[in-house]
């Protein structure tokens, strides 16, 4: 869910060898406990190192080694492209000598990938399994019964339309009226349009935008299972709901709506210019929280991206668990990265990673909710305890394959070089392949 730009595999095989775990000791004779991250539960800064002061999984990993001197947590950071850092995985485990954990994406990200990963059904406590919540996102194949694939961490991400408070003041646009349905957020931004402001900042490059807005109109026509009964065939990938999302996207552009470099800006480039003022609108998820609060203070404000006037789901909501750490079955220290593991999923971990982050509340039922600060976060909080149907989007379900070539034809769609209908097409012939391997 989070940005996730594609591109060539030559990324992955020049760095895999650099990055390759090698968990049997350290120099120090202590043992040593390999993570890959691909800037998950860490915070990447510009020049793409970790930052070591806002960085979550470096700060748990030294607290752990205080409290074991025996142990050596190694955090590696690798590719945050997603398909980068996914082929040079599927390289180091095809090799064995990949790393004893792996931060990861819940859902396809992490079922495509099943055969790596160990069954941590016999390796987290009952007190763990009945404390957290995002297991079904994390089972092999989103069954009940299913191998259990990873610890899912953090309650997640949604999707939200972000709104400059003196932009809608400055042209007569009543947000509560705005975020009532999709027909009148648009109706908001033609005012916006009218008055001279960029309705839609916006940065649909690497086709993100798309995926946040598809899953969440989509999920507002399906309901909360929307795309897991894609995933087992229940519901068509080129579903009639399907159409009428992407159609409503496409709309954005052909409509100028957006900032005239919406298709050709990256969308990790484009909050600079929402922070400076230059459009009314943002679309992105609650890990842009505490960017956006600490850049715009009280100026800032969101809402759920709102559905269709006539969706069956009005309530719905396009988010759910996003990150995840699995333990794999060729790992060097297995009995170190276990009790590592365990040492994550405590509720006070967690709190560390929510008061550190602010973009997410924890997944714990036994969380510290003093830890939320941030009045964007709490503002999400206080609105999910509210809402019925949590949709689980399409890029977090579906096979990698099929998400890859989800954010290309997200990105040409909305270019209108692609048409809705054949988006689709593309999409449904992709996972009937990637569901026969």
């Amino acid at each position: 869910m989070k940005s996730r730009r594609l591109v060539g595999l030559i990324l992955a095989a020049t760095t895999l060898a650099a990055l390759s775990g090698c968990s049997a000791g350290s120099d120090s004779g202590k043992t040593e406990v390999v993570i890959w991250d691909p800037g998950l539960l860490n915070k990447m800064s510009a020049d793409g190192k970790p930052d070591k002061k806002a960085s979550f999984l470096d700060a748990a990993a030294a607290a752990y080694e205080k409290a074991n001197p025996d142990v050596t947590i190694k955090v590696v950071e690798t590719p945050t492209d997603i398909t980068a850092t996914t082929a040079q995985f599927q390289a180091a485990s095809l090799a064995g000598n990949g790393p004893d954990l792996k931060v990861g994406y819940t859902g396809g990200g992490t079922d495509s990938f099943a055969k790596y990963f160990v069954d941590l059904d016999d390796v987290l406590s009952a007190k763990v399994k009945a404390d957290l919540t995002g297991f079904d996102t994390v089972r092999q194949g989103y069954k009940a019964d299913g191998k259990l694939l990873a610890l899912p961490y953090g309650a997640g991400s949604y999707f939200y339309v972000f709104y400059n408070k003196k932009l809608a003041t400055d042209a007569g646009i009543d947000i509560a009226k705005a975020a009532q349905n999709w027909e009148s957020l648009l109706a908001a931004a033609e005012t916006a349009k009218a008055k001279g402001e960029t309705p839609f900042w916006m940065g649909d490059l690497e086709g993100y935008v798309g995926a946040w807005t598809i899953a969440a109109l989509a999920g507002g026509e399906l309901g909360s299972s929307a795309f897991t009964d894609m995933y087992s065939g229940t519901t068509k990938i080129d579903s009639p709901a399907m159409l009428k999302a992407y159609k409503a996207f496409a709309a954005l552009n052909s409509k100028g709506l957006t900032n005239p470099d919406a298709g050709s800006l990256a969308n990790g480039d484009s909050s600079t210019g929402f922070v400076q003022g230059k459009g009314l609108f943002y679309i992105a998820g609650g890990w842009m929280n505490q960017t956006f609060a600490d850049a715009m203070g009280d100026d800032v404000g969101q809402f759920a991206i709102p559905m269709f006037e006539d969706a069956k789901y009005p309530d719905a909501v396009a988010g759910g668990t996003n990150e995840d750490i699995s333990l794999t079955t060729y790992a060097k220290q297995p009995a170190a990265a276990k009790k590592f593991l365990d040492y994550l999923a405590q509720p006070s971990t967690i709190d560390l990673y929510v008061k550190m982050n602010q973009s997410e509340a924890s997944n714990s039922k036994s969380a510290d909710l003093s830890m939320i600060t941030n009045p964007l976060l709490k503002a999400e909080a206080e609105h999910l305890a509210t809402v019925k149907t949590r949709v689980f989007p399409f890029d977090n379900v579906m096979p990698q394959s099929v998400i890859d070539l989800f954010y290309k034809v997200n990105a040409t769609t909305f270019l209108g070089t692609t048409t809705p209908q054949d988006a689709l097409s593309q999409l449904q012939s992709a996972f009937a392949t990637a569901s026969t391997k």
